[in-house]
């Protein structure tokens, strides 16, 4: 570099109005929908976990994973997918609003922190609110499997009373549920436990997003600075989901079990779970929560950030680093 030359200072973060949203919107959905599709067995794993009472099916990941593979196949393993699979849209209403909300915090110089966690909030709220009923009929279609056992095994209770039917269809099985949901509990049904949702995973994404930040920052300064800054943003990524995971877990065990069992309240159910599991309750489905999350954050942030780069407008190319 000459005398006269003027180094070139690369922005950390790719900001809202540096990227060309026709690029970003729709490579968004792309990377979300196959980052799901590749991690949705660990999902359901995590769910018969935390459903199941005392280890009563399953003794950790390796043992559920085997023994639904061996009785149902790799399809057991995609149940309920295709229902799950909406939360694609709200990922693209998700980070929308985290990236949105961001931009306007920026207006008021808001610390990168604060504007981590307050978008993080926001954007878990929205993203719950439209994929809470979804959420909900894909669990119950999760723990569908389980009547194909033996019937000398133990079963995890179906609370609708439906079992597998080979001669209907999926698309059929999914309305039954609906409709079985419906009945029994009205349209309230298709947000039972949106309480305990918010109450899991906005901290969550709060937490996740102040987590990413915090460690990207001290990675850049512990690493060469030649280190490629999408390798630290995964790292980081990687980190935070960990970290976050450990705090949030017992009350995303209240949540599926108020979901799928169909609890009355968040303090019930943790009465109910202490009695049960006692301080187990804490690791209850951790394992598969914790391989779950940190595939998981790695993953989305790779796409993420990548697809951030890809979008990223002409006039900034040169201030972004790979």
């Amino acid at each position: 570099m000459s005398g006269d030359e003027t180094p070139i200072h690369y922005v950390k973060t790719i900001e809202w109005d540096m990227m060309d949203k026709t690029k970003f919107f729709p490579l968004s959905m792309l990377s979300s929908f196959c980052v799901r599709c590749s991690l949705y067995p660990l999902t359901l794993i995590k769910t018969r976990l935390q459903i199941q009472k005392h280890g009563q099916m399953y003794n950790g990941l390796w043992d559920a994973g085997n023994k639904i593979y061996r009785t149902e196949g790799v399809s057991g393993l995609y149940r309920g997918f295709w229902v799950s699979s909406v939360q694609i849209v709200s990922g693209v209403m998700y980070i929308g609003t985290y990236e949105g909300v961001r931009h306007v915090l920026s207006q008021y110089s808001s610390p990168p922190s604060v504007k981590a966690m307050i978008g993080g909030g926001a954007a878990s709220l929205v993203g719950q609110t439209i994929i809470v009923p979804f959420d909900v009929i894909s669990q119950h279609l999760m723990i569908l499997g389980l009547s194909s056992y033996k019937q000398d095994q133990p079963k995890i209770a179906n609370p609708l009373g439906i079992s597998l039917d080979p001669t209907r269809s999926k698309f059929r099985t999914t309305l039954d549920i609906a409709h079985i949901i419906y009945k029994t509990d009205g349209f309230r049904g298709f947000y039972r436990g949106y309480f305990a949702s918010l109450c899991t995973y906005v901290p969550n994404s709060a937490l996740w997003w102040s987590f990413y930040h915090f460690y990207q920052d001290q990675l850049v300064l512990m690493l060469p600075k030649d280190v490629s800054h999408l390798l630290v943003q995964c790292i980081a990524g990687t980190l935070g989901g960990f970290t976050t995971t450990l705090l949030t877990n017992p009350m995303d065990t209240i949540r599926a079990r108020l979901q799928v069992q169909r609890t009355n309240s968040i303090l019930t159910t943790s009465k109910a779970l202490w009695l049960e599991e006692g301080m187990w309750m804490f690791s209850k489905g951790l394992s598969a929560r914790l391989v779950q999350s940190v595939c998981f954050s790695a993953s989305i942030i790779l796409g993420y950030e990548t697809i951030k780069r890809i979008s990223v407008r002409n006039e900034y190319k040169d201030v972004v680093r790979w």
